[in-house]
């Protein structure tokens, strides 16, 4: 898996690609987080259009780093979810965790 980051109007976009399936490339994730959140931006649109697979390790980290936002009064929202994603979402009910834009620009703008 790879992050790509762009800051836009002091919110985070990381553009994921490849397989989130756990392990450490998954966790790099939550620590490119901390690291957002050390810099003092807090709102962050993760970028799920190049994900084309992820498991229950990568939800894990996307909960986990949402909790670490959520902490810090941050919030974390997702854009361009794929089918087979979005149907993992549905499934585990974490739908209702996240919000979730079509597009990374409505994304950006639900922080406005």
């Amino acid at each position: 898996m790879r992050i790509k980051e762009k800051i836009e109007n002091h919110v985070a976009v990381l553009s994921l690609s490849g397989k989130m399936m756990g392990g450490p490339e998954t966790q790099a994730l939550h620590d490119h987080i901390r690291g957002l959140i050390n810099d003092g931006i807090k709102n962050v649109v993760v970028d799920l259009g190049g994900v084309k697979w992820m498991n229950s390790s990568g939800m894990g980290v996307l909960m986990a780093a949402t909790t670490t936002l959520s902490n810090v009064d941050g919030k974390m929202v997702l854009a361009r979810v794929s089918e087979k994603v979005n149907s993992l979402l549905m499934i585990t009910q974490l739908i209702k965790v996240f919000d979730t834009y079509e597009t990374v620009e409505r994304a950006i703008a639900s922080f406005n």
